[in-house]
């Protein structure tokens, strides 16, 4: 039984990678710009896809908890499956709509369930007690890696066939389905089958076991959520730049391959720097990202966009491991997917406002909404956060 545990760290691992292997997203707002739709419907099309995750983010984690994580990951590859598959069908915002509604599916029931799949195995094989979980680290990274090769060979395929990338995204997307086949549930998940499973206990849980765990619960979506903004905002950033498409593969790129960095050095800084530094760093580089967009033009605005994605590397990383090693084993999928629940229902209200800002205001406005709300977030979010880890200066999270 070990040895078809230690093969899930592998698989895991494997299926990150494809799941993440995007070659679309380097030139999806011109792909969606192509069958012709604006960019305020294409922030509409995003908020349906939110929606679809937002119904159903919750049911799928506790979905994986109940009936086990490798059932959840293998019914999520096949709908990731089906959906770019439908993709290559597909034409009109109608038929973008299944598409979204497809893989947002898909993305409810891996969204958690790989990275509770992991912390089991790690504990099956008695190495999640570490000081710091090294899986999650290389599980960011190597979605980072992903997201910045399949940018490189997204943005050279653009410029020969919007159709012939579209299929290459379909195969990496069936690639997931005989990863997932391969995996096998863990003990642990059975051992700890004494935990109340009820939706309203673990919600309890979350908010009144630890202060720390509460506060970092609500920090982690409310930073990913500029990051999602930022990611439809800046290919047409690129574009009035006067940027070719070929060149949008290598400046995605750059920004997964920025975000994966930070996922590999979030631990260094913390354990060099303490909780307290990690996540003022946390707080603070979206704010100068963000008017770095808003204010500088050219390469010197981008650069400083890419602060934005290294403060994600740190969050995917620091926060997420400081959640995920304060919950049982017995429900880590459903509050890992009740942070993406609590994102996307953020980017349903958002994204309409962003999308009209940017629309109709400019892109500049749009990224100075968004770093005023940074501002925001730092001080309602954020320093309750610090302040309730005060306690642990200079200890990991």
């Amino acid at each position: 039984m070990l040895e078809k545990i230690q093969r899930n760290i592998k698989l895991i691992y494997g299926l990150a990678f494809s799941h993440s292997f995007m070659v679309i997203m380097p030139v999806i707002v011109p792909f969606f710009m192509s069958k012709g739709l604006s960019l305020s419907e294409i922030f509409y099309l995003q908020v349906i896809y939110a929606l679809t995750i937002v119904l159903l983010e919750a049911p799928s984690g506790y979905f994986a908890d109940l009936l086990g994580r490798r059932i959840a990951l293998i019914c999520g590859s096949v709908a990731h499956g089906l959906g770019y598959f439908y993709l290559n069908l597909v034409d009109g915002f109608a038929g973008l709509v299944i598409f979204e509604v497809t893989v947002g599916v898909a993305a409810s029931l891996l969204s958690g369930a790989d990275l509770a799949l992991l912390y089991d195995s790690q504990r099956a094989l008695q190495e999640e007690d570490l000081p710091h979980s090294s899986g999650i680290a290389h599980l960011g990274f190597l979605k980072s890696l992903a997201e910045g090769l399949g940018a490189l060979f997204g943005g050279v395929l653009a410029m020969y066939s919007f159709d012939l990338m579209i299929i290459i995204q379909s195969v990496s997307a069936w690639i997931c389905l005989g990863l997932a086949l391969q995996l096998a549930e863990p003990p642990s998940r059975e051992e700890e089958s004494g935990h109340d499973l009820r939706l309203a206990t673990i919600l309890r849980f979350i908010w009144y076991a630890d202060p720390v765990l509460r506060n970092v619960f609500i920090a982690i979506p409310a930073y990913n959520l500029a990051t999602l903004h930022v990611a439809w905002l800046v290919q047409p950033y690129w574009e009035s730049q006067g940027i070719s498409l070929a060149v949008f593969g290598v400046l995605w790129c750059l920004q997964s391959i920025t975000t994966g960095v930070a996922s590999r050095i979030g631990y260094v800084i913390e354990r060099h720097h303490g909780a307290i530094f990690s996540l003022a760093l946390i707080g603070v580089l979206p704010i100068v990202g963000l008017f770095g967009l808003a204010i500088v033009d050219g390469g010197a605005g981008m650069v400083l966009g890419l602060l934005l994605f290294f403060g994600r590397g740190l969050n995917q990383v620091i926060l997420v491991n400081a959640l995920n090693r304060r919950v049982p084993g017995a429900f880590r999928a459903t509050v890992n997917s009740l942070t993406g629940f609590s994102f996307r229902l953020a980017f349903i209200v958002s994204g309409p406002l962003i999308g009209y800002v940017a629309e109709y205001h400019g892109l500049h406005s749009a990224f100075l909404v968004l770093a005023v709300s940074s501002i925001c977030f730092f001080g309602l979010i954020m320093l309750p956060l610090i302040k309730s880890v005060q306690y642990l200066l200079r200890a990991p999270l």
